[in-house]
C-alpha cells in the first residue's frame, strides 16, 4: 500500500516516514502545496496525510482538485489547527478521517489501517479471492486455509492485484504501486518479471485456484481459471 505525506515540517515528515516505512507501507512525501499537487497528478495513492497549513497553500484545496479528479485515495488531514470549522471543512470536502496536532504515532498508524479497510475491503479484515485470503493488517496470506509464505514484494504485488480483482494492470502502474513514485520510468521491468515469477509459482504450488495471468504486450490480471 502507497502513501503520500503532505506535511513542511521536516522532522515530523522524517519520523512519519520512518515509522510507517518499518510497518512496510511505499512511502512518498511532499513539503509544500506545488509539490503535492504535481505528485497527485502523477501518481496513484492508497492514502493521503494531509497537513492544511502549507508554506504556499491550503491542503483543504489538494482536496478539493483530488473530489474534481474523482481520486479514490483515503485521505487523513493531520493538522496543528484543531479547529471545528476546518475539520467540517475537510469532512465534507471528502476527507476520511482528523488528527490534530501533536498525535502519537501509533494512533497515526491505526487511523491509516481504519481508512485503507474500509476503502479497499469495504470494512472486512480480510481480501478474499478464491481459496485466497490475505490479511493486510498482519501481512497474512493463507491458500485453502493453509499459510503461504511470501517475501514482502511477492505479497504487496499479490496485494495489489487482490484489491484489483479482474483489473488488467500495466507493468508500469504495478511498479510505481508496489516500489513507488518514478520507478515507473525506468529502462525495464526485469525485476517486476524476477517477482511475479516467484509469486505466480508459489500460487500454483500451495494449490491456489486464482491465477496472476499475463496479458501479452499489456502486463497482468488476477483471475479465477
Amino acid at each position: 500500500m502507497k502513501l503520500l505525506i503532505v506535511e513542511d515540517e521536516p522532522s515530523l515528515r522524517e519520523i512519519m516516514v520512518q515509522t510507517l516505512v518499518r510497518e512496510q507501507y511505499v512511502v512518498e512525501q511532499a513539503a509544500d502545496y506545488a509539490s503535492a499537487s504535481d505528485k497527485l497528478a502523477a501518481y496513484d495513492y492508497d492514502c493521503i496525510l494531509l497537513d492544511i497549513m502549507l508554506p504556499d497553500g491550503s491542503g483543504l484545496r489538494l482536496l478539493e482538485e483530488l473530489k474534481r479528479r474523482r481520486n479514490r485515495a483515503g485521505v487523513i488531514i493531520i493538522s496543528a489547527r484543531d479547529s471545528l470549522d476546518d475539520k467540517i471543512e475537510g469532512l465534507e470536502l471528502g476527507a476520511d478521517d482528523y488528527l490534530p496536532k501533536p498525535f502519537h504515532l501509533a494512533e497515526l498508524s491505526a487511523r491509516i489501517r481504519s481508512v485503507l479497510r474500509r476503502h479497499q475491503r469495504d470494512g472486512y479484515e480480510s481480501l478474499d479471492a478464491g481459496n485466497v485470503r490475505l490479511w493486510p493488517d498482519s501481512r497474512r496470506v493463507e491458500v485453502a486455509g493453509h499459510p503461504l509464505e511470501l517475501l514482502r514484494k511477492e505479497y504487496d504485488i499479490l496485494h495489489y492485484f487482490m484489491t484489483r480483482p479482474n483489473h488488467t494492470v500495466d507493468k508500469a502502474a504495478l511498479a510505481e504501486g508496489v516500489w513507488g513514485d518514478h520507478i515507473d520510468q525506468v529502462d525495464n521491468f526485469d525485476f517486476v518479471y524476477a517477482q511475479m515469477k516467484n509469486l505466480r509459482r508459489k500460487l500454483h504450488d500451495a494449490g491456489a485456484d486464482i491465477e496472476i495471468r499475463a496479458v501479452y504486450g499489456f502486463g497482468y490480471k488476477l483471475v479465477r481459471p
